[in-house]
């Protein structure tokens, strides 16, 4: 079966295929050391791979402002986010923009079974909005990993916190837990509009992002 032909499956196919380990939600604690919401700043600035990618998608990206909301974190809502995570980080092989199109930076879906980080954010947020959830609750994120490096990941708001999915980490963990530095994401009101994280542990060096 080609990349292709499993990406317009829909997820319900798609979750069918997927032999995911499935998980109960995990009851999340705030403590100062671990809390269980980020810290969400002023405005700042999209990453210019957003801004591309809007001008190449214009449709996806023509939305209107709305309320936030937070995702009621069920069993089965976990478990959907388990096999969803788990599908598109067993299907995608990773390559870098530069060996895949010759640039530095390009966010696009991976169509052709290959991408970096962000291809697979926007194929996550793809397949969950598909299968009904809010928009404002799929934020896509951008932190520096554990090596400084920029990295996008695709931070779900739950009433339980903040969970990253990540195409570095199999499992999904609390922001918190990642080890990361967080950025900026999309705001919950407009994915266009783009806010600063005051992550509020401390700093081991300082994050920036294009």
């Amino acid at each position: 079966m080609s990349w292709r032909t499993k990406t317009t499956l829909g997820l319900g196919t798609a979750l069918a295929i997927v032999g995911a380990v499935l998980l109960s939600a995990p009851a999340a604690s705030a403590t100062p050391e671990r809390p269980i919401y980020v810290s969400v700043g002023d405005v700042s600035r999209p990453p210019i791979g957003w801004i591309e990618f809007c001008t190449e998608h214009p449709k996806e990206c023509a939305t209107t402002a709305s309320a936030p909301r937070d995702v009621v974190l069920s069993a089965k809502s976990w478990k959907d986010l388990v096999r969803v995570n788990k599908w598109v980080n067993d299907s995608v092989m990773p390559v870098t923009d530069m060996d895949h199109w010759g640039v530095v930076e390009k966010w696009s879906y991976p169509d052709d079974g290959k991408g970096d980080c962000e291809d697979y954010v926007l194929l996550k947020r793809r397949l969950l909005i598909q299968a009904g959830w809010p928009r404002e609750a799929l934020l896509i994120t951008v932190v520096r990993d554990k090596k400084g490096d920029g990295h996008a990941v695709l931070t779900v708001k739950t009433d339980r916190g903040d969970f990253v999915l990540d195409n570095q980490e199999e499992s999904i963990l609390l922001w918190s837990d990642t080890g990361y530095r967080f950025v900026k994401r999309q705001s919950q009101r407009d994915p266009n509009v783009w806010v600063s994280l005051g992550d509020p542990r401390p700093a081991t060096s300082t994050a920036s992002a294009r």
